[in-house]
């Protein structure tokens, strides 16, 4: 991905092959004093061997910049689509997005 400013505005390129997406269903997430890294895992029912598709490390700023635009975008999907519904109980390995 590229990014230029030019006249006040973000320029950014999206390549094919990044465009596609991975799918992650866990999210592992460390954290040090300078910064976040989120280590995003498919994982396959029946399979007992996962590996992690990609890493994305991040400074404590954007880390909390991610947070609140993704509250954000939940809000909205929220208003639009209707609550997303948690299961509400507690599991004692995790099957979705965690955090450490």
């Amino acid at each position: 991905m590229t990014g230029k400013m030019q006249q006040g505005k973000l320029q950014i390129e999206l390549p094919e092959n990044i465009a596609e997406g991975i799918y992650s269903n866990i999210v592992l997430i460390a954290h040090s004093p300078s910064e976040f890294v989120f280590d995003f895992v498919r994982m396959v029912p029946g399979v007992t061997k996962s590996k992690v598709q990609t890493r994305i490390i991040m400074t404590p700023l954007n880390a909390k910049n991610l947070m609140l635009a993704l509250k954000n975008n939940i809000d909205k999907f929220e208003q639009q689509f209707g609550e997303i519904k948690s299961t509400g109980t507690k599991i004692e390995k995790p099957i979705g997005f965690t955090e450490e």
